[in-house]
């Protein structure tokens, strides 16, 4: 295949199985770089020339927390539970190159469909596993990872068996003992879901002997709740001395307004709120 054969970033499409959903590759007018649209609705931003920039801010945040828990270009073994359009795996690899990567997708099409028409960086390792992320990453007995990115929830509509105890429990267990566990919870104005969410995390954490829950997001979603994304931050890597300082870096690297919420802090915030009782 010659350069003119193949046009990276060509407009490319996909019907996905398990959702039913059309996926497309299309370009993005306003910020520039690529956009993975799935059922007419944006989920993930890929820019080719530079994979650290990063337009989702929630995302932004996660990446800010990998560059400031461990020490830069060191390379991580780092899972993804759910792929989208692998822009984080992009920037793990253009930041710390190396690092070996596993992802698990429960749409079939979908990895072969962003690799095709968004290649990765070169020298990228990446494992792509596909099929249910709780299942998939349960047949990897033994095997650890410094961090684990879960990115599957959208509100109410969240598989059920990932927005659980039980599952952030399982998750643990392959976390090495300063790991970290990210979880990216998208929800509505009602905030019900992210709130039985922050329960079950803490419960789970202190199960595992693990300090509390951390939270980042836009400081407005704490104050007037929104639709919008928190990110939850869980494992052994938050009882390190530097926690302080590292927030102090979270809070300074935004997007902002930026809110970062210790474990004190987010059970306070979450308490009043109305949610579903905890799996």
């Amino acid at each position: 295949m010659t350069p003119r054969d193949f046009l990276p970033g060509a407009q490319r499409s996909a019907q996905l199985s398990f959702s039913d959903q059309p996926a497309w590759i299309v370009k993005d007018e306003v910020s520039g770089g690529w956009v993975l649209q799935i059922g007419g609705v944006e989920q993930s931003h890929v820019d080719l020339e530079d994979p650290t920039h990063v337009v989702h801010e929630y995302l932004r945040r996660i990446a800010t927390v990998l560059d400031t828990v461990w020490p830069r270009r060191e390379p991580l073994r780092v899972a993804h539970l759910g792929a989208g359009a692998l822009t984080l795996a992009r920037y793990v690899q253009a930041t710390r190159p190396g690092s070996p990567q596993v992802v698990i997708e429960i749409e079939r099409e979908l990895p072969t469909l962003v690799t095709t028409a968004l290649p990765l960086p070169e020298g990228t390792e990446l494992e792509v596993v596909i099929g249910d992320a709780r299942e998939e990453l349960a047949a990897m007995e033994g095997r650890r990872f410094e961090a684990i990115v879960l990115d599957v929830f959208s509100g109410e509509e969240s598989p059920p068996h990932l927005a659980a105890k039980d599952f952030y429990l399982e998750a643990f267990s392959h976390l090495e003992d300063d790991g970290l566990l990210l979880v990216n919870v998208g929800d509505d104005a009602g905030q019900r879901f992210l709130a039985a969410q922050v329960r079950d995390l803490e419960d789970a954490a202190a199960r595992a002997g693990l300090s509390g829950v951390w939270t980042l997001t836009h400081a407005s979603l704490l104050s007037s709740p929104a639709d919008g994304n928190m990110v939850l931050l869980a494992g052994g890597a938050l009882s390190s001395r530097e926690v302080d300082a590292w927030r102090q870096a979270w809070l300074t690297a935004g997007p902002h307004p930026a809110a970062v919420l210790d474990p004190a802090e987010t059970v306070e915030a979450f308490r009043d709120r109305s949610c579903p009782q905890s799996r």
